[in-house]
């Protein structure tokens, strides 16, 4: 018997999603809603199981903060800092002019029940544990590192700015700092050790995997039917300013940086649906929309969950077919597309 047949059949699933255009977060996602709308107790064993799957978001992406700080080159530590500050602005602009938008052509009230204080929290926040995991997939180190930036509009900071609120805003520094406090352990242990950060980029899919798992084993398909119509709407509308992004954010970038990475900030946080109480808190007259709003971000949250990383690899296929930006001769990933060819 030949030494082949012996062999037990490796299914090489690791590589298989890491093909599939955002494979690492699509699969475990719809894992983990399923699971989260069906038999949502599996996430409630409690020990292990609980700790990683349910509650391990945040310290997921602490690890995962650390893998991607050491792949950041110390020559390169200007570009992570302006991808950063432009994602952030071109978020904070564009979700503050559509909700003006809405609010003078509609009124206080909005359109469907999407009011203007809910259309800016679903926009001027994004979702950083997807970007995070999406920068594994379609960009380098320096766009994971935006996210020391980018992480500002997590919550309801922007929101009650925009709307005047300053009483109660105040700059989330802590937040910032505990952000780049594992990038700064990556960078420094990554730039002294050749070793480590070997280690670090052989396990960044392992860690993206499970920490998206952990992030939709929080989500529940039966929100989406309590917001309705209204909720899908404002999802929508938040993942078609993904197109938007795209675009804008590659005029800001040198031609050899230019990638599909402004496509992944076309998402509503996981946590906006917090935010609609912070700003009833700041304005006692918002109080009557804090439960319709509430719902609208989550399934809002839902359905950019799902999508952006679609569209992502819909810009990222683009680019690379028309060797476009980090495909192009200069770009870091030209390699990429001579093998594909």
């Amino acid at each position: 018997m030949s030494e082949n047949t012996n062999k037990p059949k490796d299914l090489d699933l690791l590589n298989k999603m890491k093909n599939l255009p955002g494979g690492l977060v699509i699969i475990p996602l719809v894992i983990a809603v399923l699971l989260a709308t069906f038999v949502p107790q599996v996430f409630q064993i409690g020990g292990y199981v609980t700790a990683l799957f349910y509650e391990g978001n945040a310290c997921m992406m602490g690890f995962f903060l650390i893998v991607c700080g050491s792949t950041i080159n110390i020559k390169q530590v200007g570009m992570p800092l302006y991808k950063g500050v432009v994602l952030t602005g071109i978020k904070f602009v564009l979700g503050v002019l559509l909700g003006l938008a809405v609010g003078k052509i509609c009124g206080p009230t909005g359109f469907l029940g999407i009011t203007p204080f809910v259309m800016i929290a679903a926009i001027t926040n994004s979702n950083g544990s997807l970007y995070i995991s999406l920068s594994s997939q379609f960009g380098n180190a320096t766009d994971t590192g935006a996210i020391s930036i980018l992480s500002l509009n997590d919550g309801p900071f922007f929101t009650l700015v925009a709307l005047g609120a300053t009483g109660l805003a105040s700059i989330p520094f802590k937040s910032l700092v505990a952000t780049l406090i594992p990038i700064l352990i990556g960078f420094i242990w990554g730039n002294l050790d050749a070793g480590f950060r070997k280690a670090c980029a052989t396990a960044q899919p392992i860690v993206t995997f499970f920490m998206t798992i952990s992030i939709g084993a929080k989500t529940n398909v039966k929100t989406i039917l309590t917001a309705g119509a209204s909720g899908i709407v404002l999802g929508l509308i938040s993942a078609a300013t993904a197109v938007i992004f795209f675009f804008v954010f590659n005029l800001l970038l040198p031609k050899k940086e230019r990638n599909a990475m402004g496509a992944a900030v076309g998402t509503t946080a996981l946590n906006s649906a917090m935010t609609p109480a912070a700003v009833a808190e700041a304005d006692p007259s918002m109080a009557g929309y804090v439960d319709m709003a509430t719902a609208q971000c989550a399934t809002a949250s839902i359905i950019t969950l799902f999508l952006a990383p679609f569209i992502t690899a819909f810009f990222d296929k683009m680019m690379q077919k028309k060797q476009l930006g980090i495909y192009s001769p200069e770009g870091w990933a030209h390699e990429k597309v001579v093998k594909a060819e």
